[in-house]
């Protein structure tokens, strides 16, 4: 990379940190007559074309929880697309930081509106996603402990504060708390926006078993366990146990059913087992029943069984 183009990538750069990929651009351009083939250039220019036009279409958003979630979703689709160009990560955390301060911006517009208690811890996990991109790891635990206090035991807030803690490098909490998101409700958590090298080692190790798409999240918890990333238990109260009881039933008896989608099925049935074996080896002289489970996990899926036991 020559001067010219070094100097220019600087300023450019300080524009997409501003949120502002069109301005980006145009310097940009001016430096593709000294320096065609730079890479950096390369990667740069893909970045201010991705962004220049949904950054226009917030103009014909009203509403700044639409203006956020918008940016939000466009998140989700640059990121595997730059996947394409290589890699210049000055360039990349240069638009995450004008990306994510642009939503954040937008979200804590709507801190003091009167909206329903659900609808504000939404809003609230929104903000802490937003502050956790950009490094500001003290008002994200903020904001997502807000959250999960307006609208207690949501998966997708447990696993931002989860990813959070870790960042923060509490993973003992982190770990209780992944579990705890996954046992609830996998299917609601958006992995995409989870930045810890705890949940982002144990992603990419499903993925190497070839689970994508929504099996992906059903099979995180199954992997955790037998990872030992999921590894610090909790009592459950007798109702939690009860519940747990009869929401196995209700799994098994679906699972029974030719039409059912036992693909989702199994690794919620083997999440369940194990929860519920813990909770018997933590009661204590229960060996009959962890046996029990332990032939229900065998007949459901051999190898998962075996990596169990070991």
């Amino acid at each position: 990379m020559n001067i010219q183009t070094e100097k220019g990538l600087k300023e450019a750069l300080v524009y997409l940190e501003s949120g502002n990929p069109e301005k980006a651009h145009r310097i940009i351009d001016t430096l593709f007559d000294s320096d065609l083939e730079s890479p950096e250039l390369m990667y740069t220019t893909q970045i201010c074309t991705f962004w220049t036009g949904p950054i226009r279409n917030l103009s014909n958003m009203e509403d700044p929880y639409e203006r956020g979630e918008s940016l939000l979703n466009e998140w989700k689709l640059f990121v595997p697309h730059m996947s394409k160009f290589g890699e210049y990560l000055p360039a990349f955390y240069a638009i995450q930081k004008g990306i994510f301060t642009l939503a954040l911006d937008n979200y804590l517009k709507l801190f003091d509106q009167p909206v329903a208690s659900k609808i504000k811890a939404e809003i609230y996990r929104k903000a802490g996603m937003c502050y956790k991109k950009l490094g500001s790891f003290e008002n994200a635990c903020r904001c997502l402990t807000e959250a999960n206090n307006l609208n207690p035991l949501q998966a997708p807030i447990l696993a931002e504060l989860a990813d959070c803690f870790s960042l923060c490098g509490d993973d003992k909490r982190s770990k209780v708390m992944f579990r705890e998101a996954f046992f609830v409700a996998p299917d609601q958590i958006d992995t995409d926006f989870l930045d810890s090298g705890l949940i982002r080692s144990l992603i990419d190790q499903v993925k190497e078993k070839n689970y994508h798409g929504r099996l992906l999240n059903e099979w995180i918890p199954v992997f955790g366990i037998l990872c030992g990333i999921f590894s610090i238990k909790r009592v459950m109260t007798s109702q939690e146990i009860a519940k747990l009881k009869q929401d196995i039933y209700s799994m098994e008896m679906e699972y029974k059913n030719p039409s059912s989608d036992s693909e989702v099925l199994i690794p919620r049935l083997l999440n369940s087992y194990f929860w519920l074996i813990d909770q018997y080896v933590m009661l204590q002289n229960m060996e009959a029943q962890v046996n029990e489970i332990l032939l229900k996990i065998k007949v459901l899926d051999i190898n998962i069984y075996s990596l169990y036991i070991k």
